[in-house]
Order: C-alpha cells, then structure tokens, then sequence
C-alpha cells in the first residue's frame, strides 16, 4: 500500500510506503538502538562499536514494489557499494575518526526512511547518502557525517531529537535539531518561515558551524536534483540559493560550492537567459582553450627558467559570474576581461610575488586590475593575488597566484580546517570566520521582523571589501562603497550617533561619501546629537543600519504613541463617546482583534495611520460611529457622492472592488501603487502606511522597501483582488492594465523595431510610448512603455522579444 505525504520544501515529495522493516540487535554500549528500532530481526552479527569491524552488514534495502516505474529504484547491493564507498573516503582522510559511529546512523537512517522515495523515484535513503558523500569529500569528520545521514529523520520521520540524543549524544543531536526546518510551526507567510528557519540555523551554527556545512550540503543535493520537481518549486528553491544559500558558502570562503550553487540556481531562476548564454559561451570554448593552453605551455616555461615549482591551472568563468557581468555593463561575453583564467599554485608565500613579477615582464597588466589579498585577506579569509594581463590579439585574461594551503581555504573554506583537527574545539581561523555570525545575532535580537532580519541578512552576507584607517592607524573593514556614518558606528554605537561630520585624509567630505582602501577617516561628534532617516539612504553595513533603524523606531514610536493618543481623544469627543470609562483591559483586547501585543501598540498603529479611529471607537462602543457611517453607504439619500461614483473611481481612491489593490482588515484607507516599482498583479507585493497618503503599495523586490519598512508598525498586509470575481459580474470593466517599461538592449541592425512592434502587436499588447538610444560598439537600447495584464502575461511577452536575433537582454525598468 502507498500512501502519500507532504516533504519537507526542499526535498522531493517522497510518498511513504508501508511494509515489515528490522532492525540490529541490541547495543552493550550507551548506544541502544533497539529502543529505537523495535522490530529488530537481522541475521548479520553486530558489530562491536569499539573495533571498525570488517563484519558490518547494512540492512537489506527493500526491493521495488511492482506498482512502481521500472528501473526507477536502486538495488540494495549498489546502496550498500555506494555506502561503504564514502566510508573508503572517510577512512582515508580521517583515518584516526570512528567508523561505527556512521555505521549505526546509516542503519537508522535506513530503518527510518524505509518505503520513501523521492520525486525522481529514487529511495529516499538516497539523499541523505549524497549528503554524507559531499560531506566526506570535505574531509568532515564522522560526526558531523552522522548528523548529515541523520538531518532529515527528524523532520521527515516519527524521530524525535531526544531520540537521536539518547542513541547518537548532544553533540549528533544538537547539529541535527540546528538543521531541522520549523514545519511544526504556522506562520503569517512564506517569508516569515524562511527567515526563521535561517535564523534557527545561525544561531546553531554559532555554537557548532557544522550545522551550516550540513545544510549546504543538503542544499547542494537538492539543486543537483532540482529538475524532478515542479517549475515554480523549481523557481523557489533556486531563487533562494541565489539569496541566502550561495552567498553563505562565499561567506564562509566556500568559493567552489558557491560557484556550483550559483550556476545550478541560474539555470532555473532564467533557464532562457541559461541557454542562451551557454550557446555563446561554448561558441567561444574551443578558441578559449586554446588560447589558455598557450598562455599555460608559456608559463610553465618561464618558471622552469626561473626554478620556481608551481603548478598552472587554466578555467573559463562560470556562467552566472558572466550573467553578471553582463547585466553590470551591457557588454557582449568576448569582452568580459576576465573570461579566460590563469590560476598558479605555488609552495611558498615569496613565490606568489615572485611570479608575479614574472607575469608582469612577460605580458603587459592592465592597470588598476591588480589586486593582493595575501596581505590584506577578504574577510572570509581569502588569500590571493589577482592581476589582469593582455595576451595575444589583445585578449585580456586573468591571473590568480597563491599557494597550496591559500587554494584549499578558497575552494573549501571553513570546511578545509576539518582535515587537521582532531577535536571537536575550533580553531582561532574559524572563530574569525564565525565572527560576523555573532555579530548578527547579537543584532538579531533588535529584529522582531522577520523581514528586516533578512534584509539584514543578505546585507551582511557579502564580503567587506574596504579597509580604512584611524588617525591612530586602526583598521576598519568596511562594505563596499561604506560611507564616513559606516565607520562610526563600526567604533561605537555612541559614536555613529552622535557623528555631525566627517574627514578623509584631512579633508571635509559629505557623510554619504563612498570610502576606498587606504582611506584615513576622522570622525566629528556633537553631544546630544541624533541620527537622521536620510542616513538609510547610504548607510551600506548591517551594524551601521541596524543601529540607526533602532533608534528611528524607539523614538519614532513614542511620537506615534502621542498622536495616537490625541487622534483617538478627538475623534471621541466628535461622537461623545468618554474614554474615561474604559480601561486598559478594554484597550488590550481590541489590541488583541488587530494581532497587536497591547494598547501602547495600539496607539502607535492609530499615530502611524495605520487604524482608523473610527473602527476603533466602533469596537470599543460598537454601534457608537455608525450614525454618521451609514448615510455615505446609502444610495437612496439625495446628494450622497461616494452612492454615485462608478466603480472605477471607487477602486483608485477607496481600493474597493475584485480588480483592486485590497487593505486586510481596513475599510477607509486610501490605496495607491508606489511610483518607484510600479508593482503590477501577481508581484508580490507588501504596503507601507504613509501619512496623510494612504497606504502605498511596493513590490517586495522594490529596493526602497528596505528604507522604507524599518517602521514595522506601518507595514500593512495588501492583497490584489480576484479578477475571476470581477468577470462574473454583469457589466464588468475591461481588467486593469498597467504600464511598464521595458529596455532591449540589442545590436543596432535594420529591421528590428519592425520585428518588436510585430511581436507586441500580435501578442495583443498596446504600446504606449517607443524611443531608441545608440549606445556603444554598435549596441542600441529600445525603450518600450506597454499595457501588461499581469506578471504572467509580461514574463511571456520579455521571453519572445528575446527571442528576435541581436538581442542581448531585456529589462524591466521599475520607474516610469
């Protein structure tokens, strides 16, 4: 019998089959397994947990039930091959670690997961296997193998972390509960659950960063094998490895994982932007190698001239480091300097320089490319130097020089320093790595919302690349383009608010200039000084911003609080309704029908604009307000305006009817689209309380939204109506369109407005406005204002403008 069951987000919808399971004997040591795996029958001796004994036997995997697609399963023997396989690689790189302790998490793994299988109709066991072999490939040692085996059981099965406690200790257990998704636990939405699982997992990783490297790992599987579930899952998963996933493996220095991640998700989050490019690209490989494998033949030359032992290695970038660099500078790909690479692999640190002089008097550097990481290390602790040379033809390539153990810390990261250690302590490199988690857990606490904690997240997440100086000489590493406000809170909190002005190498610069290495920065404070909202605008680091949203809320707040207060006072008197008589307890509950903690908050929703007065005092007295309600809603008395607007009206200035923007929970707030994203149905969309203005509606990806929702108590929850409603109703309005931009960027050649104006033409689609501007080496940008329905129908309209020869990209531009 099958029976089906919801998976985790990640994995691939296993259905759960039911049959007769074993498990091993009991266990003479602390690790008693039978209690875990009651029906316990194998044939095969046990193991003694002191010896990595040769007489192990996994148990039998069962066969394929006949209703399932054939071939669609492994075999016991290839499971069990590929299971002592990663133990071979465990073995090798961490001779001294025990083997039994993998051993009997594979047996409860596999006792566990029994009869599921994943999308792809593999057995689900197959998945935490791969998870333990990118784990052994790591060189993680055999706990940390153990939880990776273990990560799901808790999530996916009837385990419990006490159960793994009990069978595998604390230490198993911890790292396993660090992984485990909140599935248990309701949220509002979508995002409220992301951010709290990555913030459980952070926090875990404070203590243990093993947590981490296991659900990369997890995730890395799961991308692998991303193709088997469905597209907008597909779009999901991928666009949050772009997010969170990919820049957390660059954070810990986990530069060959991040790169995988990267241009697996790529090939999802615009799988035609993928092909395209990976045409262009293999176009140009064949030429490529060769001209590598020249560049390579002459180096290694040169070095053995020079008696430096070093190896040379030759790569062409990856395809989403390529995306980006044509996105940042509309450029075709043979003219991304950096395509082709060099990388040399030297012993010693004074080789490193020493080659680099010798690729400088070989071939001419292009200036302002070269770049030493070796003595000033990325924060992620990558070490490297990197310079830009001019080759043959003019083709530019890149030069990466460092050493052996400066190659393993930049492909492997955090996870490099598991191959020397042979305890659980972490060294003083993987606290310096760690550093910057604790910072933002420390600053977490100040975070209540979810969303500004992933704001803040991803903020953080991208290397420091700025060093700047004291007066004293002090080092103060900074995000690109920090500004002086940056600075001063990285001294002190105390110091960032009070900063009124600034000097860069003894000149008087504006708070929001852009730092660059080398910059002595001196910092000028006033007592009694504030911060200002405008510092959001260009504060670029996670402390910086966090500091100074923490104290516009608390002051914010108190003045939100004021007016509420008097807001409520006087609309009451309007109704001769005394407050007096109700107390606080009465304040709370309605407090409480808002979602809201107590009447403080409140009083701060009402001084935001959030809440109506009115709905207020109708709740407090219901019946009290509605007098003077009740004739605007009725038709029938003469001179009554709002009974005689069309719907269209009632729509834009009352964000009424099914083809609106809809306010939860509000009646009488004004709705309007924000000018700066211009969101249009099926974005995502979120509202902002403005006062006096009404509630201003931003698409979550709109880069103000992070300034602007530092305030939660005036972000409201906004909906798009139901057009189906709409279309049902007699004498329906046309549905709503809205105007977009959109850039193709494309080679200039006859012909192609004509082919444009065809496409958008017979796609149904009304232009509004068209304008060309040449741009540079024969490229022109075509400027397209249209009518678009919704996302869906603009998605389909970009995919086929794309489609016409010599384009290069076609962007939606937010602003009108």
């Amino acid at each position: 019998m099958v029976t089906a069951r919801p998976d985790a987000p990640d994995s691939g919808s296993p259905a759960v089959v039911s049959q007769q399971t074993s498990a091993p004997p009991t266990s003479e040591t602390g690790m008693e397994l039978e209690a875990a795996l009651p029906s316990a029958s194998f044939t095969s001796a046990r193991p003694d947990l002191d010896e990595p004994s040769g007489t192990f036997a996994p148990p039998k995997i069962p066969t394929p039930q006949p209703d399932l697609p054939p071939n669609s399963l492994e075999n016991s023997s290839t499971i069990e091959n590929r299971f002592e396989g990663m133990l071979a690689i465990v073995n090798a790189n961490r001779p001294q670690d025990d083997l039994n302790l993998i051993r009997w998490a594979w047996i409860f793994c596999v006792q566990h997961h029994t009869g599921q299988k994943r999308a792809s109709g593999e057995p689900y066991i197959i998945h935490p296997l791969e998870v333990a072999q990118v784990l052994a490939e790591w060189k993680m040692d055999s706990t940390a193998i153990a939880a990776g085996l273990l990560h799901d059981a808790v999530e996916d099965t009837d385990v419990t972390p006490n159960d793994i406690a009990k069978r595998f200790g604390e230490q198993v257990a911890h790292i396993v509960e660090g992984v485990t998704k909140l599935d248990k636990i309701k949220f509002a939405n979508r995002e409220d659950h992301q951010a709290e699982n990555i913030r459980k997992m952070l926090l875990a990783m404070v203590t243990d960063v093993r947590v981490v490297i296991i659900k990369l790992a997890d995730r890395l599987h799961n991308m692998r094998t991303l193709e088997h579930l469905k597209p907008e899952k597909q779009q999901r998963i991928a666009r949050e490895t772009l997010e969170v996933y990919a820049p957390l493996a660059h954070r810990l220095g986990m530069g060959k994982l991040r790169g995988e991640l990267e241009d697996l998700a790529f090939r999802y989050t615009d799988p035609f932007q993928y092909t395209q490019l990976t045409t262009e690209v293999d176009s140009l490989r064949g030429e490529g190698e060769a001209f590598l494998t020249r560049i390579v033949s002459t180096l290694e030359t040169k070095l053995k001239e020079a008696n430096i032992s070093a190896r040379v290695e030759s790569r062409i970038k990856r395809l989403f480091s390529i995306q980006q660099k044509l996105q940042a500078h509309s450029i075709p790909v043979d003219q991304v300097y950096d395509l082709f690479a060099i990388r040399v692999i030297t012993k010693t640190e004074q080789d490193c320089y020493a080659v680099l002089g010798l690729l400088h008097s070989a071939w001419r550097p292009v200036p302002g490319r070269f770049k030493d990481f070796i003595a000033m290390p990325r924060p992620n602790m990558y070490q490297s130097l990197h310079t830009t040379l001019i080759g043959e033809g003019t083709h530019q390539f890149e030069v990466q020089i460092r050493t052996e153990d400066m190659h393993e810390v930049a492909e492997e990261g955090i996870a490099a320093h598991w191959k020397y250690k042979a305890s659980d302590n972490v060294s003083a490199a993987d606290e310096q790595r760690l550093a910057w988690v604790r910072q933002l857990m420390e600053w977490q606490r100040e975070m209540s919302d979810p969303n500004e904690f992933m704001s803040t997240l991803k903020v953080d997440l991208y290397p420091a690349e700025v060093y700047t100086f004291t007066p004293k000489g002090k080092v103060i590493v900074l995000p690109k383009d920090g500004t002086p406000v940056d600075f001063a809170y990285a001294i002190h909190t105390d110091v960032g608010h009070a900063t009124t002005a600034a000097k860069v190498n003894g000149r008087i610069v504006p708070l929001r200039h852009k730092l660059r290495n080398g910059d002595i920065v001196e910092i000028t404070t006033q007592t009694g000084h504030n911060p200002s909202r405008d510092w959001l605008s260009f504060a670029k680091s996670s402390r910086a911003r966090n500091k100074i949203k923490h104290w516009l809320n608390e002051n914010q707040r108190t003045r939100a609080i004021e007016i509420g207060t008097k807001l409520l006072d006087r609309e009451a008197r309007k109704y001769k309704i005394s407050l007096h008589k109700y107390t606080t307890a009465d304040f709370d509950r309605i407090a409480n029908d808002y979602g809201l903690g107590n009447e403080q908050d409140l009083l701060a929703g009402i001084g935001f604009g959030k809440y109506s007065t009115r709905q207020v005092l109708n709740k407090l007295e219901p019946g009290a307000t509605m007098a003077a309600e009740n004739p605007a809603a009725d038709p029938a008395i003469p001179g009554n305006t709002f009974a005689h607007m069309s719907d269209a009206v009632k729509r834009v200035f009352f964000g009424k009817g099914s083809d609106s923007l809809q306010v939860e929970g509000q009646d009488d707030l004004l709705v309007y689209r924000a000018r700066c994203c211009n969101p249009i149905r099926g974005e995502e969309i979120i509202g902002y309380v403005t006062r006096g203005k009404g509630v201003a509606v931003h698409a979550r990806s709109c880069p103000n939204v992070q300034n602007l929702l530092y305030e939660a108590d005036r972000r409201i929850e906004v909906e798009w109506g139901d057009p189906a409603r709409t279309a049902a109703q007699p004498n329906a309005p046309k549905p709503t369109t809205y105007p977009v931009k959109l850039t193709i960027v494309c080679d200039d050649r006859s012909g192609l407005l004509k082919e444009f104006t065809a496409i958008i033409s017979e796609d149904g689609t009304n232009i509004r406005s068209l304008d060309t501007k040449p741009a540079v080496d024969g490229v022109v940008n075509v400027d397209f204002v249209i009518e678009t329905v919704d996302l869906r129908h603009l998605t389909r309209l970009s995919q086929n403008l794309r489609k016409v020869p010599g384009v290069r990209d076609v962007q939606r531009i937010q602003k009108i």
